[in-house]
């Protein structure tokens, strides 16, 4: 995910995020309890994996 500062920039006025980053947040917004794993190759992310827990009480 390498932008160039001035593209960051730009894309935060807009309110956009890249994709990969927008994976990131939606699954921060939709996970209760887990983990979230980034991939990154030659500092790019390439791959998210989200685990979900499911946590029951007794």
């Amino acid at each position: 995910m390498a932008i160039a500062s001035e593209d960051r920039d730009s894309e935060r006025q807009k309110g956009e995020l890249p994709p990969g980053l927008q994976s990131v947040f939606d699954a921060l917004a939709r996970l209760k309890f887990g983990a979230i794993q980034l991939t990154v190759h030659e500092g790019k992310l390439v791959q998210v994996d989200v685990t979900e827990r499911q946590r029951f009480s007794s």
